[in-house]
C-alpha cells in the first residue's frame, strides 16, 4: 500500500539554474500543515527526516508514500520556497499506478500532538518536551536545530505562550516564517518532573478543579504550570483537635474551671475578741496581783485597807484593768479540715509543643516516562 510521486530522484534547480544543494523538501497531509513522513522503503517502516535533504547535487533522494493524496513544499536551504503543490496523487502499485484514496489527516499525528513512551532516548519525528529550544541548522538551538523543527517552531510560535529567542534575548517578530528564517529559535514546553492537567475551561465553564489559590497560577491559560511537590499545613490548616493535660504535656499557659475538689488549705489570721465579763464575750485569763499584809485596822464604811508595811504605801482592794472591757489579738495557724466547696485554680503552663512543621508529601503514586511532542 504504497508509492511515490515525480519528484523522486530528479535533481532541483535554483532560480538561477544552479542546483537546489541542500534543499528541503516537505511533505503534508493534502490540504493542510499536517506534516506527514515519507519512507526510505515500500513496507514504509524506515522513516525519512521531514523534510528531506537534497544532496550536493540537488538530488531528491527515492521515497515511498502512503497511497493518496500528498501536498509538498520544496525550498532552499535557507526556507525560500522554490516549489509548493498540493493534493498530489500519490502514484503505486496497490492501485495500478493510479493511486488510492486520500489520507484522511484525522488518523494521523499532527504538528503539536503531544505522546508519552516508555524510553528515553531522541525520536524520528518527534523531540522531547523538556523546555530545550529548536530551530533551524544555524539557530543554535540546544534540542534540534534542523530544518524539520519549521513546522513546529511555527506551531509554537502561533500559541504566543512560549517565548522566541534571538541569542539570549526573548525577541518575538511579526512573523512565524519570519523569526524561522531570521535564525531565531523557540522554547519547547516543558514537562520535566510533570503530569498533564486539562485546562480549567476548555472552551466551556471553568469546572473549578485547580483554581489559582491551590494550583497557585491560572489553570485557564495554555502553558501555566503550578502545583508543588510538598506541602507545608499552617496552623489554620489543622483539624480541630484537643490536647490531654496530663502533667508530661505542660509547659506553658493553661487555665482551669471551678472544680469540686477534696483538699486542704494552710491558713494565717487574726482573731479579735471583743465583750464584757457580764456578757461572756470575753475569752478566760487571770491576772497577778501582788499580796500585801494589812497592819492596822479597817475603816468603817468599807474604806480602804490601810497597808503599813515595809513600803508604807496605800494599796485599793481591786486589780488593776482585771474587768474592763478589752480585746485580745489571736495568731491562728495550721491546716484547715477537709473542704469541697466548688472554687477555681488558675494554673501556669501549656501543653508541650509536638510536631515539626515539617512540609509532607503531596505526589500521587506515578510512573516516569518520556514525553514527545511532534515536528
Amino acid at each position: 500500500m504504497a508509492g511515490t510521486i515525480n519528484l523522486a530522484l530528479t535533481q532541483q534547480f535554483d532560480m538561477d539554474g544552479n542546483p537546489l544543494s541542500g534543499g528541503l523538501l516537505y511533505f503534508f497531509a493534502a490540504s493542510t500543515t499536517t506534516p506527514q513522513s515519507a519512507f526510505q522503503d515500500i513496507a514504509l517502516t524506515i522513516p525519512h527526516p521531514n523534510p528531506v535533504v537534497l544532496d550536493a547535487s540537488g538530488r531528491v533522494p527515492m521515497f515511498y508514500l502512503a497511497d493518496g493524496n500528498i501536498k509538498i513544499r520544496l525550498t532552499n536551504k535557507s526556507g525560500v520556497t522554490v516549489i509548493a503543490a498540493d493534493n498530489l496523487l500519490v502514484i503505486g502499485p496497490s492501485s495500478g499506478g493510479g493511486g488510492g484514496a486520500g489520507v484522511d489527516a484525522t488518523t494521523v499525528m499532527a504538528t503539536g500532538d503531544i505522546k508519552s513512551r516508555f524510553g528515553n532516548g531522541p525520536l524520528s519525528g518527534f523531540v522531547r518536551c523538556n523546555g530545550n529550544t529548536v530551530g533551524n541548522a544555524v539557530s543554535g538551538a540546544t534540542e534540534r536545530a534542523n530544518a524539520d523543527c519549521q513546522a513546529l517552531f511555527e506551531y509554537l510560535w502561533s500559541t504566543t505562550v512560549l517565548g522566541v529567542f534571538s541569542g539570549t534575548t526573548p525577541a518575538r517578530g511579526a512573523t512565524a516564517n519570519g523569526d524561522w528564517l531570521a535564525n531565531k529559535r523557540i522554547g519547547l514546553p516543558d514537562m520535566r518532573g510533570r503530569v498533564i492537567a486539562g485546562m480549567e475551561d476548555m472552551g466551556a465553564t471553568a469546572a473549578l478543579r485547580l483554581t489559582t489559590t491551590g494550583f497557585g497560577v491560572s489553570a485557564i491559560i495554555l502553558g501555566n504550570a503550578g502545583g508543588a511537590e510538598t506541602a507545608t499545613l499552617s496552623l489554620a490548616q489543622l483539624p480541630s483537635h484537643t490536647h490531654s493535660l496530663a502533667s508530661q504535656h505542660f509547659g506553658g499557659s493553661l487555665s482551669i474551671g471551678a472544680q469540686d475538689t477534696n483538699h486542704s488549705h494552710t491558713q494565717q489570721g487574726t482573731f479579735t475578741s471583743i465583750g464584757s465579763l457580764a456578757t461572756g464575750y470575753n475569752l478566760d485569763h487571770t491576772h497577778v496581783q501582788h499580796n500585801h499584809t494589812a497592819i492596822g485596822g479597817v475603816s468603817g464604811g468599807g474604806g480602804a485597807v490601810n497597808d503599813s508595811g515595809n513600803d508604807g504605801v496605800a494599796q485599793t482592794g481591786t486589780s488593776s484593768l482585771g474587768t474592763m472591757d478589752h480585746a485580745h489579738n489571736v495568731t491562728i495557724s495550721g491546716a484547715t479540715t477537709t473542704e469541697s466547696a466548688g472554687h477555681g485554680h488558675a494554673v501556669s503552663g501549656s501543653t508541650q509543643p509536638a510536631g515539626s512543621g515539617t512540609a509532607h508529601q503531596s505526589v500521587p503514586p506515578a510512573m516516569v516516562m518520556t514525553i514527545y511532542i511532534k515536528l
